[in-house]
């Protein structure tokens, strides 16, 4: 396929744009463009997404959206989708890859200070290799937060974790090799 499908947006559902804007770009540092008063912002979180050679690919970047429940659009209504209101049920999951000058502590402090509710923290999936930790924003919706750990890599052909990850000892762990 010369032009596969791809995900390029993935919206947020608030109630309150405004302060779910300034939770975004307080907690991971993310410019946050506000497009419709009241109705939605787009973030564009990591840049472009990178070729082998380093260039910028085809593919561009993952926008993210924040849209008013109130209000969902696009819809040909002008009241926009059903249903309007939040959900406390199951709503977007997000996985983040903290960035090099960023850490996992950092930023669940900052999410917790701004309403947050964290889920879990320090913990290592051995299936991706990846240190995680997780919270619900203040609208319903959970961020996933994931880093490399020292010591190992994935070989990205097989799948498998090639060396032995330095983690500390209170963290705990699920799937690794007994």
């Amino acid at each position: 396929m010369s032009n596969p499908n791809r995900l390029v947006f993935v919206d947020f559902p608030t109630d309150d744009i405004e302060a779910s804007a300034k939770f975004y770009e307080e907690v991971f540092g993310w410019e946050v463009e506000r497009r419709i008063p009241d109705l939605f912002c787009r973030i564009v979180p990591g840049g472009y997404f990178k070729n082998p050679d380093d260039s910028d690919s085809e593919i561009q970047n993952l926008h993210m959206g924040i849209f008013n429940v109130e209000n969902a659009r696009p819809h040909p209504e002008e009241n926009g989708a059903e249903p309007r209101v939040l959900s406390s049920g199951r709503t977007t999951r997000a996985w983040i890859l903290v960035g090099d000058d960023d850490s996992q502590e950092r930023i669940l402090e900052a999410a917790e200070r701004l309403g947050a509710k964290i889920l879990w923290k320090d913990h290592y999936w051995h299936e991706f290799n990846g240190l995680n930790s997780s919270f619900i924003d203040p609208w319903g919706n959970q961020i996933n937060l994931w880093s490399k750990p020292e010591g190992a890599i994935e070989d990205y052909d097989t799948h498998k974790v090639i060396g032995e990850p330095k983690l500390p000892s209170h963290w705990t762990q699920e799937g690794a090799p007994g």
